[in-house]
């Protein structure tokens, strides 16, 4: 469970207690569903990090929505869009190991994550990680629902394949913007899971 978790379940959990003690079991069983709901919302569990020191790995839960091929910054990347539901995962991870080279927030408007204008559009957080297996851009999105974008770490900061490093509340989608040479191991459609599902394997340098 992450901090801000408890920030959002235990008031509502508070509640209940006091509408109990009133005697007002319906709704106190209203605030106490809510409070697990929150709660689930915040969960953090340990991954197993693949060893593969090739692999890149998922920054976030969800759902693969978009794998495009695109130009960010002037330089050609493949886009792999991951859709983050109310039910999954919100704790975000490094897809590489290496170090926050530019953070950058942009406001933004609050569509529906799933769609393929959000990645342009919504409000979000860029970051970009440089390391042994080349560069990799990572955005978290705000979506409908969710409209707070945490990021925990710092340009110049050091980070291990599939470390924490934010989360956005109530879900959303992130963006994974990859070198075109990438293996790629994913599909639209397919389900993955932050710091355990390899979104593919970058080319050994020679």
């Amino acid at each position: 469970m992450v901090k801000e978790g408890y920030w959002y379940g235990l008031p509502l959990v508070l509640a209940a207690g006091g509408l109990i003690g009133f005697k007002l079991y319906v709704l106190a069983a209203f605030f106490l569903l809510v409070a697990f709901l929150v709660l689930n919302f915040f969960r953090d569990p340990d991954r197993k990090i693949p060893a593969e020191p090739e692999a890149v790995v998922s920054p976030a839960d969800g759902r693969v929505v978009q794998v495009v091929e695109e130009s960010f910054e002037e330089r050609p990347v493949r886009r792999v869009s991951i859709f983050m539901s109310p039910f999954d995962v919100h704790v975000n991870r490094s897809p590489i190991a290496g170090t926050v080279r530019q953070v950058s927030y942009h406001r933004g408007s609050f569509r529906v994550a799933s769609q393929a204008c959000a990645s342009v559009e919504n409000e979000q957080n860029v970051f970009t990680i440089e390391g042994d297996q080349g560069v990799i851009v990572v955005k978290q999105i705000a979506g409908l629902l969710a409209r707070r974008i945490v990021f925990w770490k710092r340009p110049g900061d050091t980070l291990q394949r599939g470390e924490r490093v934010g989360l956005i509340k109530f879900g959303s989608r992130v963006d994974v913007l990859l070198d075109p040479e990438v293996e790629l191991q994913v599909k639209v459609g397919d389900h993955i899971q932050a710091g355990s599902s390899i979104l593919g394997f970058t080319r050994p340098k020679t």
